[in-house]
């Protein structure tokens, strides 16, 4: 592939290519603002903290779930342009929209259309897999085969760098160690409660906001983080079963060691957690 390589590859199924799925900020006529609407929102500097967190190495490969419209892979570019990154989306208007930036900025960018569930790649195939506040609109049974697909897809030793909302402190590692919880304040970015990552769902899409439930509700651990997450678990409607405490205990349950919260911003539009797991 040289430098300037874009294109957009179709694998899916004869069966997924019936799903439905929640496309950028909810309906399809509003893709064209998308990232106008990011901007505005300031989720530039989310993207930018995951591709630190995730510290890509030159000639590291790296799946980018539900990258929508590419802002997540650009910043994973920008922070080391030498990685093979691949964006995977089942909105196909958006993936256009996302090889056209990535061509006005000559960088080499593969876009799959797909679905969370299944990552059309190769058993150990991968260094690094991202996600840029997309899962919260995966189901919950999509978002287990998640976990369990890129255990499946990474290599041993390759990580997983996650961005989303968190409804509580989530300070805690699912393996009862604490984690790092940095408080940022990234002033971050990111699209409204109504639909502003990508078509990230399986079956039909849900809006799955910072309140929304999950499939794991607590997450094994002591201290601070564990009280605080299980309290507001059990106290405010809106923050049940945050999405930190989720991903937490999903990785966990995939079989991912060194699960943790790496680090928290507060947004306009709620709490960010990010969420970094290694394959064992």
């Amino acid at each position: 592939m040289n430098d300037s390589t874009v294109r957009i590859i179709d694998p899916r199924t004869p069966e997924e290519r019936g799903r439905e799925f929640l496309p950028g900020m909810a309906r399809p006529w509003l893709l064209p603002l998308y990232d106008a609407f990011t901007r505005l929102s300031r989720v530039r500097p989310l993207h930018d903290r995951a591709a630190a967190l995730a510290d890509v190495a030159p000639g590291e490969s790296v799946l980018d779930l539900g990258c929508g419209t590419a802002n997540l892979s650009l910043a994973v570019l920008r922070a080391q342009p030498a990685a093979l990154v691949t964006g995977l989306d089942p909105d196909a208007a958006a993936l256009r929209v996302a090889a056209r930036k990535a061509a006005r900025r000559r960088v080499p960018l593969t876009l799959v259309q797909g679905f969370a569930d299944r990552l059309p790649v190769d058993d150990g195939s991968l260094d690094h897999v991202v996600s840029a506040l997309a899962l919260h609109h995966v189901p919950d049974d999509a978002r287990v085969r998640f976990g369990q697909e890129a255990h499946r897809a990474l290599r041993p030793g390759g990580t997983v760098t996650i961005v989303d909302f968190g409804g509580g402190d989530g300070t805690s590692g699912a393996d009862g160690g604490d984690g790092h919880g940095g408080g940022h304040g990234s002033g971050g970015e990111h699209g409204h409660r109504h639909g502003h990552g990508h078509g990230h769902g399986h079956g039909r899409g849900r809006r799955r906001g910072p309140g929304s439930i999950g499939a794991y509700g607590r997450v094994r651990g002591h201290g601070r983080g564990h009280d605080a997450v299980e309290a507001e678990a059990g106290t405010d409607p809106h923050t049940a079963r945050p999405p930190a405490a989720d991903l937490l205990r999903l990785l966990a349950d995939a079989g991912f060691t060194d699960v943790r919260e790496v680090d928290r911003a507060e947004h306009r539009y709620g709490r960010i957690t990010f969420v970094q797991a290694t394959r064992g």
